[in-house]
């Protein structure tokens, strides 16, 4: 990884040096288990509760509303069936959206199977949900509305505040997925009208393995976990004491240095949008180009498939050539080639949306690491292109009427 260049930070962070290191006294002298009473144990209890305050901290919410949990995937899970089995009395319907990340839809179509109706609110254009939608799809049986705050594939930040406001007008829970959020934009659950809110510690230079679940006091919601008296006997099992340590400690670094790199990141995102329009034909810009995370740019390249991209700049074929890692839209997570459900929500055509990529940088990336990668990117797209049996070229330069020379577009005779 010393030459790599690494474009996918919003699949996985790199752990920050200095969160290992606060990390590391808890993988080793101080083993104890926070659930007894000596002294040993104690210590960790008391790590524990520094790092609920920190975690609360960079979402603006009180620690005795921050339990941990095993990541972002278990936290919406427990949400969302915590949410739907405490007020099944009172309703089985849900909203969501078409364009949500598999840890929300998977959990949905367990409570179809079991009975539960569920709303599925279609996105625009640039993956924006309408608030006014919501509020006309909230019905007397809903329970619970669920939406992630930027979608994790194309960085659009959705209306939650307005999301919110409905949600607390109708009196039903509201359950916001802020994993690609946390610790990269400010947060507030209060502002934000969040009953529930599920962090990732990975996404932010914490370890993998752990992550939280607010739930704002009155919210009603049943265990996900049986078993033990952890977490206010809401989450059994043994804390995992240095993971949730070293979320802690990414959660307070993020907070210090949120607003220097949000306009760090800000620029190099803009930077690269300006350098692919200019430099690369035929493309199209997925999600909104300025409400989207800092550290996102997805965007479509006509006439080639985004795996073929990904794996030629993983394995570069030039001597010398450094490795770049990115993302794309175009393989699901069951491991077939269908393109992406997000894309297609979108309404793009499934042939664009297989041409899809996504870069998601992290602090420490520099403009000259990423002017590099977007040159091999130019070059990889070209040379796949050059071979592509249906991609004609042109459907921006030629048709206006620039410099047709080589172009293989009618325009340019």
């Amino acid at each position: 990884m010393d030459s790599a260049i690494f474009l996918d930070n919003a699949a996985t962070t790199r752990t920050d040096p200095d969160v290992l290191e606060t990390m590391r006294p808890w993988l080793d002298e101080n083993f104890g288990s926070p659930a007894t009473l000596y002294t040993f144990g104690s210590q960790a209890k008391q790590a524990i509760e520094a790092a609920r305050q920190h975690v609360a901290d960079l979402i603006g919410a009180d620690p005795k509303d921050i339990f941990f949990t095993s990541g972002a995937t278990e936290s919406n899970n427990w949400a969302i069936k915590g949410v739907a089995e405490a007020l099944e009395e009172r309703g089985r319907h849900i909203i969501s959206n078409q364009a949500e990340h598999h840890s929300i839809l998977m959990p949905l179509r367990h409570l179809e199977k079991k009975g539960w109706e569920v709303t599925y609110l279609p996105v625009d254009s640039d993956g924006f949900v309408d608030p006014d939608a919501v509020a006309a799809a909230v019905r007397d049986d809903t329970v619970l509305v669920t939406m992630v705050h930027a979608n994790h594939e194309i960085g659009t930040i959705q209306p939650i505040a307005e999301i919110g406001r409905v949600t607390a007008e109708k009196g039903v829970a509201f359950h916001v997925n802020a994993a690609q959020t946390a610790g990269h934009i400010p947060i507030s659950v209060q502002e934000l009208g969040a009953g529930l809110m599920s962090l990732s510690a990975h996404k932010f230079y914490g370890p993998k393995g752990v992550g939280a679940l607010y739930i704002r006091r009155g919210v009603r919601i049943t265990p996900l976990l049986h078993g033990g008296s952890q977490e206010k006997k809401r989450r059994a099992g043994t804390h995992n004491v240095p993971g949730i340590v070293g979320m802690g400690k990414a959660a307070e670094l993020a907070r210090a240095n949120l607003k220097a790199e949000v306009d760090r990141l800000s620029g190099l995102r803009d930077h690269i949008f300006d350098w692919v329009e200019k430099n690369i034909d035929d493309i199209r810009i997925n999600g909104h180009r300025t409400r989207r995370l800092p550290n996102n740019v997805n965007f479509s390249i006509e006439g080639i498939e985004g795996e073929s991209i990904m794996l030629s700049l993983s394995y570069p074929t030039a001597d010398g050539a450094r490795p770049v890692y990115i993302s794309t839209g175009s393989a699901c997570v069951s491991g077939s080639l269908e393109p992406s459900h997000i894309l297609l929500a979108l309404g793009m055509p499934a042939e664009l949306a297989h041409g899809s990529v996504r870069i998601s940088m992290a602090k420490g990336d520099n403009q000259e690491d990423i002017d590099y990668a977007l040159s091999q990117i130019a070059a990889v797209a070209e040379r796949l292109r050059s071979m592509s049996p249906v991609y004609k070229r042109g459907n921006k330069k030629c048709a206006a009427g620039s410099d047709p020379n080589g172009c293989e577009c009618e325009a340019a005779g």
